[in-house]
């Protein structure tokens, strides 16, 4: 398989921009999150799986609307109705995967990624040999009720007043309220604050986060408010990771209860780690995501 950049062309006449990067005939697919981030954070992982043992082709990309991938013009109703819903990203990783000639392969999916591995899992799940669910719940109440007691846990009172009433009153650029995001994005979303990913200009395809997450990672005002799957992730037949950081915005609860419902699912945690765990303590992340292929590999991993 081609190794480094390759630009695929989607039916519907739009490029995405995908990247492989290791060898070997084990193969990972990446999805990253936002929705409307990139895939920068998975760009080590050959080299990290590597020094655990693995030799693994790693696929990133960048979904539709994403940086380096094509940008439609979602001002238009009619594009926005058509791609960003759930329904359009899940059929884009079908449709990646198939042209980038992938088969009983894993699938990692991060945060909003995550959401699409456990769809994904759910309707073309026969495809898979694992799936790999990196900090992601199985619905939104539990994660809205998780950010409100971070954020009275961190600030006091009157800054969790303050950001209350900008929500109310839609006042999302106000400085103030941005940085009270930036303290508790430092606390639960990068705690590394990596340097090797930082660009001269903003990456995030905010059209497509602010439609389904909202202005930022504590306020969920779009599409996610409809995130829910509880009653179904007990029908994930792959043998499932779930990863999540002892110190992000996720709630580990829900974390024990998927793990105890996905008939073949594992938890594994990492300390220090905030909702980009794979940063912020890459050692024992990579560990635990190296042993699972490994296990599922050599069929112990339900021994």
């Amino acid at each position: 398989m081609k190794q480094g950049t390759t630009i695929i062309t989607l039916d519907n006449g739009y490029h995405l921009w995908t990247n492989t990067q290791g060898t070997g005939d084990l193969h990972l697919l990446c999805l990253h999150g936002g929705p409307g981030g990139t895939h920068e954070y998975y760009e080590n992982f050959a080299q990290k799986l590597a020094e655990q043992g693995l030799s693994i082709q790693v696929h990133m990309y960048d979904q539709l609307g994403s940086f380096y991938s094509d940008q439609p013009d979602y001002s238009d109703p009619e594009t926005a109705n058509r791609y960003l819903t759930y329904e359009y990203f899940l059929e884009e990783v079908e449709e990646v995967r198939k042209k980038l000639g992938l088969d009983q392969f894993y699938l990692i999916g991060q945060s909003w990624g995550g959401a699409l591995v456990q769809l994904y899992a759910l309707k073309y799940g026969h495809h898979l040999k694992g799936a790999i669910i990196s900090s992601m719940t199985d619905n939104i109440d539990e994660y809205v009720a998780n950010i409100n007691k971070i954020r009275e846990l961190v600030l006091p009172a009157d800054a969790v007043s303050f950001m209350k009433q900008c929500e109310v009153e839609n006042d999302y650029a106000n400085d103030r309220y941005q940085d009270y995001v930036d303290l508790l994005n430092k606390g639960y979303v990068d705690r590394k604050q990596p340097k090797a990913i930082s660009h001269l200009i903003g990456t995030m395809a905010t059209p497509v986060y602010n439609a389904f997450q909202g202005d930022n990672e504590f306020v969920v005002t779009g599409k996610l408010k409809e995130w829910d799957v509880r009653d179904q992730i007990k029908d994930i037949k792959a043998p499932t990771l779930i990863t999540f950081g002892e110190h992000e915005t996720m709630p580990l609860a829900a974390a024990h209860r998927m793990a105890e419902t996905i008939p073949h699912a594992r938890l594994t945690t990492t300390p220090e780690g905030g909702h980009h765990h794979m940063i912020d303590n890459a050692p024992v992340y990579f560990k635990h995501l190296a042993d699972f292929i490994k296990d599922v590999e050599s069929g112990s991993f339900d021994k």
